[in-house]
């Protein structure tokens, strides 16, 4: 499989920790070239119908807090198209969650499969409109693929689950705390596991041994939670895939983290 490490939105700038010059927030998602499943998108980002109508689409105050870009050409379809394939070949979108910043691009590829874990999806019908979900994102129907909280262990994970009509090389990995339903996105990269952690973090230094969180992007990360204690203990999993098992693990958000890949 061929992958590519896109950026889908733009946001505030933010500092480094590390001496490492000072970059807008990201909206980090994988393109994923399959030889069987045509084109796999992981995370949808923000999309077309955000860019364009940001204030029917978006919550006021998220805008004004995370101060988007909202460039046509950072959405998924057109990136889609930049790499020279056609977004109908999207067949499958996989996300950690459901929050605005992760499914805006949806009403882009109508006929794609979206899987998501049950529970996320049974949150966000029950709760929007507010301010993580927006049900302009899925007006349109999407072909939902849904999972429950049961599955295999993989590395030492428990509940580790593989996609409908994609092969294992592509798993949905269990990171509660962000959202009751929140999931990372396991690829296999032929040889070693990249793990897209969505925001079971916001920052690299989280995932050292001695947890240093970025002073911004925690309190994000704190309002955010719904379940502090799942929070935290999914990040000592992330730490541990990350340094005992080998797998190279990026969350949502860092810019420098998508720099490393991009380069």
């Amino acid at each position: 499989m061929r992958i590519h490490h896109l950026n889908l939105g733009s946001m505030r700038e933010i500092e480094s920790l590390d001496g490492r010059p000072a970059a807008p927030a990201v909206c980090h998602a994988l393109l994923i070239e399959t030889p069987t499943s045509g084109l796999v998108l992981v995370e949808a980002g923000l999309g077309l119908d955000d860019v364009a109508e940001p204030d029917e689409m978006l919550e006021r105050e998220w805008t004004e807090l995370v101060q988007p870009l909202l460039s046509p050409a950072e959405t998924a379809v057109r990136q889609v198209a930049a790499l020279g394939h056609d977004p109908r070949d999207v067949r499958h979108i996989v996300l950690t969650h459901l929050d605005v910043d992760h499914s805006g691009g949806l009403p882009d590829f109508p006929d794609a499969q979206v899987h998501v874990m049950e529970a996320e999806l049974e949150d966000a019908i029950g709760q929007a409109p507010n301010r993580r979900y927006r049900p302009g994102h899925w007006a349109h129907s999407p072909k939902w693929v849904t999972y429950p909280g049961t599955g295999t262990r993989w590395l030492g994970v428990d509940g580790v689950r593989s996609l409908a009509g994609l092969s294992e090389n592509i798993l949905l990995v269990p990171l509660e705390g962000h959202t009751r339903g929140h999931a990372g996105v396991a690829v296999d990269d032929g040889g070693r596991w990249l793990l897209h952690a969505g925001d079971a973090y916001f920052y690299h230094g989280e995932l050292d041994r001695q947890p240093q969180p970025h002073p911004l992007m925690d309190l994000v990360q704190v309002s955010a939670q719904v379940d502090p204690e799942r929070r935290v203990s999914s990040q000592e999993r992330l730490r541990s895939l990350a340094h005992d098992h080998g797998v190279a693990v990026f969350s949502a958000h860092d810019p420098w983290e998508l720099s490393d890949y991009i380069r």
